[in-house]
């Protein structure tokens, strides 16, 4: 097992997986779902080209990297939707993991650190709360999929672009019944707020309190720089340490009504994460999230190595 130690190293991990295969492969996401790309023969070959392209990225910016599973949209509820059984859903979860720990064993070295990250996301939408469920509730949701994953043995899991928070702090207990340290990705709107409103700095603590800080620490994700990077004022914003942002500046509302992808300026984005590092330099893991792709880590790391 690697240990993934922010504040020792800086870490890169992947892009907007999900945007990259279906805008600039042409591959079909049935509900943005990534998962299915386990399914066929394939499909595993472009994820396993996507992640080796960006461990070399990596590699030459002499940074460690997080592998990401593509698990994100894999928990219970979307089995049915993408005309699965859970088992059949499950069994693809664990080859998300396994496929990771092929990868690390082949790549991974002294000069190249990895650390195998699980992925969970929210219950519904990325962007919208819809129906926010109790801790409890979440809590038993989650709790499948996280130990499904846990059990793969990942160094972490990885909660992302979550929108509320008494999912946040549901996932937190379920991952906390694991032993298996988490990472929690909050996503926010244009005003650096969650989408129901709460601050970040007061999301944050109010996982804190409910679950004794397990969080390892936190991410922003989903979101552009130019959204957040204001709000983190405050001794709380050392909690935050990892950073996957969208490569347009569009609002989420925006994003879902377009038909093409934006990708933004992946120089201009770069500058932004470098900008970040400056003000806190405690962020030290860094992807990309919605609208990013190769181009876009590239320049995150050609900034944040200079």
């Amino acid at each position: 097992m690697t240990s993934l130690s922010p504040l020792e190293r800086l870490f890169l991990t992947d892009s907007g997986l999900e945007t990259d295969m279906i805008f600039n492969h042409g591959i079909d996401l049935p509900h943005f779902a990534a998962i299915t790309m386990l399914q066929s023969p394939e499909g595993r070959a472009a994820l396993d080209v996507y992640f080796r392209q960006h461990i070399d990225v990596a590699r030459r910016a002499g940074t460690g990297f997080v592998l990401q599973s593509a698990s994100w949209r894999a928990s219970p509820d979307w089995a049915a939707p993408l005309g699965l059984s859970v088992a059949e859903l499950d069994a693809l979860n664990i080859e998300s993991i396994a496929m990771l720990h092929r990868l690390r064993d082949e790549l991974a070295d002294t000069t190249l650190p990895m650390a195998v990250s699980g992925c969970l996301g929210p219950r519904g939408d990325g962007y919208d709360p819809g129906r926010i469920m109790s801790p409890q509730e979440a809590e038993a949701y989650h709790g499948h999929q996280a130990a499904l994953l846990a059990a793969q043995g990942p160094d972490l899991l990885s909660a992302m672009t979550i929108t509320n928070v008494p999912e946040a702090i549901g996932i937190t207990h379920a991952t906390a019944a694991t032993g298996v340290p988490l990472v929690l990705s909050f996503t926010v709107e244009t005003d650096g707020r969650l989408p129901t409103g709460d601050t970040l700095a007061d999301a944050i603590a109010a996982v804190d309190t409910a679950t004794g800080s397990y969080p390892a620490y936190y991410m922003v994700n989903c979101a552009h720089p130019s959204h957040f990077a204001a709000v983190l004022d405050g001794e709380w914003a050392m909690r935050v340490r990892g950073v996957r942002a969208n490569a347009s500046r569009c609002s989420h509302a925006e994003l879902d009504a377009m038909t093409e992808l934006d990708a933004g300026d992946p120089a201009e984005l770069g500058q932004l994460y470098a900008a970040l590092r400056r003000r806190h330099p405690q962020i030290s893991v860094l992807g990309g999230c919605c609208g990013t792709d190769l181009r876009h880590i590239e320049a995150i790391a050609a900034a944040c190595t200079a």
